[in-house]
């Protein structure tokens, strides 16, 4: 394990790469040594772009230039927009460096369903096969011994595992499941929209991409996975149905999973196995009560809070589960898999609670 390690931040002036300096400027152990934007902001202070970083991280920005980096850092974060972490990361990992990429370019292990819904072909289908997916309490073990990971979405993270203790016990019905998340408007990113100016936004409430938001192939990717760690390599892939919503808070994500029971599961059972399933698991806070799980305590924080309860008249469970996207949902997660992979405790740097009120 290293004493210290140095990381750069590669789109840092985004909300996630903000993030990421937050976390990483209180990180014990790690040295931030380059903080890189887009070329126009090249030579501005970090602070001119991210004033609560003022005072403490008192950077330059600087270009991406691969070669000058490499030399200078262990472990590179890759905070840039789907389909533009494709040759940065293959380049990073040929100058033999430990690769975090938080964007979805990593993630999809078929590259021609990363085709389908990004519209962009894999330039290194090869590199799909070796990067380790970076939700730690599924993947602990590969995000270890991986050179490069590829952090979940927000909306992944939380319909992810807040499913994985029923699929992974084999407790519903897989093709009956129905995902309702609701976001707030970071999750857009920073770039200014027309459907995220305050006008719009505010007092305001959504659905969008129904049936066709790009998370929902990633979140199959994800419940399928488990089938096949659980030995069921023969059960048909789960498709399931996924709609998200944009409510205006700044940061977090609400999301309700429901899924039919199997006849053979005992309902008394049920909230016992879920609590179980993630017992051991520093991050994840099972609470008794749907209506404590809320977004608004996780502000800032890496937890992810779930519920579980069973709708005895329909004969379904409906999971609640919340975080907040720009930490456990990208920059904390991210983090997370950071001291996995150079051998720090997992929760160093991570253990602040949420803001309140």
């Amino acid at each position: 394990m290293k004493e210290q390690i140095r990381v750069a931040v590669i789109g840092a002036s985004g909300y996630t790469g903000g993030e990421l300096l937050r976390l990483l400027s209180i990180h014990p152990q790690v040295e931030i040594s380059k903080v890189v934007a887009s070329s126009k902001s090249e030579g501005l202070a970090v602070s001119s772009l991210l004033p609560n970083l003022a005072k403490i991280i008192d950077d330059q920005l600087s270009s991406l230039d691969v070669p000058i980096i490499a030399k200078e850092v262990d472990l590179v974060f890759l905070s840039l927009p789907h389909t533009q972490s494709l040759e940065p990361a293959a380049d990073f990992l040929s100058h033999d460096k430990l690769v975090i990429d938080l964007s979805a370019d990593y993630r999809i292990q078929n590259p021609q369903v990363y085709e389908q819904w990004y519209q962009t072909s894999h330039t290194h289908p090869d590199l799909l096969q070796k990067a380790a997916y970076g939700l730690p309490e599924l993947h602990r073990s590969a995000i270890s011994k991986s050179q490069l990971v590829a952090v979940p979405g927000c909306y992944p993270t939380v319909a992810i595992l807040q499913l994985a203790p029923f699929v992974s016990k084999q407790l519903i019905d897989t093709n009956s499941i129905i995902i309702d998340a609701k976001s707030g408007v970071s999750g857009a990113g920073r770039s200014p929209a027309l459907g995220f100016h305050f006008p719009e936004a505010h007092e305001a409430i959504h659905a969008y991409k129904i049936a066709a938001h790009r998370h929902l192939p990633e979140i199959e990717q994800g419940l399928n996975h488990l089938n096949f760690d659980t030995g069921k390599q023969d059960a048909p892939p789960i498709s399931l149905m996924f709609t998200p919503h944009l409510i205006p808070i700044n940061r977090g994500i609400l999301s309700t999973a429901y899924a039919k029971i199997k006849s053979d599961v005992e309902p008394s059972a049920l909230e016992d196995i879920y609590r179980n399933f993630y017992v051991d698991e520093p991050f994840i806070r099972v609470l008794p009560q749907a209506e404590a799980v809320n977004p608004r305590n996780m502000r800032g924080a890496n937890f992810c809070d779930l519920s579980c309860t069973y709708d005895s008249r329909t004969g379904h469970i409906v999971s609640s589960g919340a975080i907040d996207n720009l930490v456990k949902g990208a920059a904390g997660q991210a983090i997370q898999c950071m001291n996995l992979m150079v051998g720090f405790p997992e929760t160093l740097g991570l253990t602040s609670p949420g803001l309140f009120p």
